[in-house]
């Protein structure tokens, strides 16, 4: 599938995976959509979003997607929570990225209600929105999480049943088709553990680590969207598409961004709802699970919308953890510099763009 004359919704795209996306649509690399709406609740961001382009020089900021963004984009106020808000957002589309979320994974545990809400809710009406009112959607992204795979947390348990919800939607789609993507840690996206080193570094504190032994996938933005595009195109009813990315240690990274810095590591004990390692396939996904160019994809639970080719395997087998493939010291450091992480290699705008 290209991208040319989509007409595409990005619920909760002010966020870190939402604005990387919309630069990527708006590049042309994907081809021209029509049109790319920003949904989301929060104005100031939505606001700040417009004001990083239309501010913005041809010095600064690319001209073409500076001039795509002024044709094309646009901004709705509204809430994933509220159907009639997504009902209004979604006519007129064909392709829907949700990446609206409460993800933090403390602030769960304490209102897990309104995980419940965003997570799970906003995804339901979604799948209201579109087979109640017929609408010709060719394609819904549901954005998941390692946290969904054996979830331990109301998080991971709220985005668990997020892929069960776009999962049976297809049963009832007709032309729809609801796939997921779910990966790991995501490097320097808002709330995630770098940009909060990055401050604690700076301002001469202790960096916190919960555990010695605690492992995390990671990968970039760029990487994410990667994925989240393959599933649009490849993606079949009901498949979850998986990257295959490194892990490390948490103290590693802690130690790489430190560097010769006096900074000193602090070990705070998990936090609640935290898992010492993270899963993206487990035990009973991997027995469903294929490769398809790049990725894992897990094939539906539901026979009713299984591939019978796609079921004839081979299949993974066996879970896929970050203790499983752990990098060592200097394979962390080769990370972080190819992904211009390391303070001393950021300019002061780039640092600020981290730490937002």
């Amino acid at each position: 599938m290209n991208f040319e004359g989509k007409r595409i919704l990005i619920t909760g795209g002010t966020g870190s995976l939402g604005k990387v996306l919309l630069k990527r649509l708006l590049s042309g690399k994907e081809g021209i959509p029509e049109s790319i709406s920003i949904f989301s609740r929060d104005e100031a961001k939505q606001h700040a979003l417009r004001l990083d382009y239309t501010n913005s020089d041809a010095s600064t900021t690319d001209e073409v997607i500076y001039n795509n963004f002024s044709r094309r984009v646009k901004f709705i106020i509204g809430d994933v929570r509220d159907y009639n808000s997504v009902l209004r957002a979604i006519k007129n589309t064909d392709i829907v990225f949700n990446a609206a979320a409460l993800k933090q994974v403390p602030t769960c545990e304490y209102f897990p209600y309104q995980a419940v809400m965003t997570n799970i809710m906003g995804a339901e009406n979604i799948v209201r929105a579109i087979l109640n009112n017929d609408l010709p959607v060719e394609c819904v992204v549901g954005i998941s999480t390692d946290k969904a795979a054996k979830p331990v947390n109301v998080m991971g348990m709220t985005k668990s049943l997020q892929e069960r919800v776009f999962l049976s939607a297809n049963i009832d789609s007709g032309k729809t088709r609801f796939v997921l993507a779910r990966y790991g840690n995501v490097l320097a996206s808002r709330g995630s553990v770098i940009p909060l080193f990055h401050q604690q570094i700076k301002a001469g504190n202790d960096v916190t680590i919960t555990d010695n032994k605690m492992t995390r996938f990671l990968l970039s933005l760029e990487e994410a969207v990667d994925v989240i595009l393959y599933a649009v195109r490849h993606g079949n009813k009901g498949e979850t598409f998986i990257p295959r990315i490194p892990s490390a240690l948490v103290k590693d990274v802690a130690e790489v961004l430190i560097g010769d810095r006096p900074n000193k590591t602090k070990v705070t004990g998990i936090r609640p709802g935290e898992k010492m390692h993270e899963a993206l396939i487990t035990e009973e996904e991997a027995a469903r699970t294929v490769t398809r160019g790049p990725y894992y994809v897990i094939a539906p639970i539901l026979p009713e919308i299984q591939v019978e080719e796609v079921m004839k395997g081979p299949f993974l087998g066996t879970e896929y953890t970050s203790a499983d493939d752990v990098m060592n010291l200097e394979e962390v450091r080769d990370l972080l510099t190819k992904r211009n992480l390391l303070i001393e290699s950021q300019s002061g705008s780039d640092r600020e763009e981290l730490l937002r």
